[in-house]
């Protein structure tokens, strides 16, 4: 073989080596490359992807990608019958019939109230935090015949941190995931067990909480015990300053024998000197002896009521005062929405005091 030809045969080897070799990288790229998206694809179609994305979707608020992996519209219809399965059960006011209408009303306004949970879920993770329904929202004050406000705090959601999520244990298309959380009032620690689902397009979602009830039953006695031993420590103030009140009510009652914007210089000069002299000062002081009362965690929400109250009244004299004075219509009005304000933490109060009372009877109670 010349030396010609021995060069062509060894750069044609070379050439078919080096093919060999490219065509084993490649093959290679592709073998890393479908692990690689099927690492991924499983990763991103598991329940533990779904609940970190869930986890950043609050981090981030992003309420879209919450609501991708978090079925409210089953999570939120679960937690109300949970809620409300036995909220009359314990009450022996109650006549059977009555608590029967009771029930029928929750079931009726059901569809009301789990949709306007589900808004207020994504409100918080959008925002960062608990706002209630405005302008023309059926649930907005009671136009629906129920105080959400007073509705919303029962779920305990406000007053619900996370913790850590746990052990996953799956099945299929479904599975089950604990969530460790804590009470922030009463700092009790609880294990929630996420049931989860495969959707249709691989990605997983929570769908209801397996033992919600159970949590309700460990942390409701909790708040109620304190909330029982903060209306004992504070009966005596409310009881002296109700005496007050209603003799301040009937004294405003006889200066005012004519609307607003028509009193003489006599009614305006009795009608200040009431207000200014004695019924502010009377609230400020009894506001000031309740803040000097100790507040166990789980009642304050209730001293956060009494005192929103307090100042939601104080300010509403503030505008009548200020209408006496120039005879402004627009000043009486603010006075009269700010007072029906007020008028709704007292309700909101008188509630919470009622259900207390006969949750003292409640067997779960400790």
């Amino acid at each position: 073989m010349d030396d010609y030809t021995w060069k062509k045969t060894i750069r044609r080897r070379r050439i078919h080596r080096n093919r060999q070799v490219f065509g084993l990288v490649v093959l290679l790229i592709i073998t890393a490359l479908a692990g690689t998206i099927w690492y991924f694809y499983n990763q991103r179609h598991s329940p533990e992807y779904a609940l970190k994305e869930i986890q950043t979707a609050v981090e981030k608020q992003d309420a879209d990608a919450f609501r991708h992996y978090v079925n409210l519209d089953l999570l939120t219809s679960r937690a109300y019958d949970d809620l409300t399965a036995d909220l009359f059960s314990y009450d022996a006011t109650l006549t059977a019939a009555t608590k029967a209408s009771y029930e029928k009303f929750y079931i009726m306004v059901k569809p009301q109230l789990t949709n306007g949970t589900e808004d207020t879920i994504l409100r918080r993770v959008s925002s960062g935090s608990w706002t209630m329904p405005e302008g023309t929202d059926i649930l907005k004050g009671r136009q629906l015949g129920i105080d959400y406000e007073r509705f919303l705090e029962r779920t305990q959601m406000r007053h619900t941190s996370f913790v850590s999520f746990g052990k996953i244990t799956r099945d299929g298309t479904t599975a089950t995931a604990e969530m460790t959380v804590k009470d922030d009032d009463t700092q009790t620690e609880f294990t929630l067990e996420l049931a989860m689902e495969q959707a249709a397009d691989g990605h997983w979602q929570v769908t209801y909480l397996k033992n919600y009830r159970a949590y309700l039953d460990a942390v409701t006695p909790l708040h109620n015990n304190d909330i029982a031993q903060y209306i004992d420590s504070t009966k005596d103030i409310i009881s002296a300053y109700n005496e007050k009140f209603t003799a301040y009510k009937q004294r405003f009652t006889a200066l005012s024998s004519t609307g607003p914007g028509s009193f003489t210089a006599a009614q305006k000069q009795g009608l200040t000197a009431l207000l200014q002299q004695e019924v502010i000062p009377a609230l400020q002081e009894r506001q000031q002896k309740l803040d000097e009362i100790d507040i166990p965690s789980g009642a304050r929400y209730l001293a956060d009521q009494r005192q929103q109250s307090t100042e939601l009244t104080i300010e509403a004299w503030q505008h009548f005062l200020q209408g006496l004075a120039d005879d402004n219509p627009d000043e009486f009005a603010k006075g009269e929405s700010l007072h029906k304000e007020a008028l709704a933490r007292d309700l909101r109060v008188d509630d919470i005091i009622r259900h207390t009372a006969v949750s003292r009877n409640i067997p779960n109670l400790p």
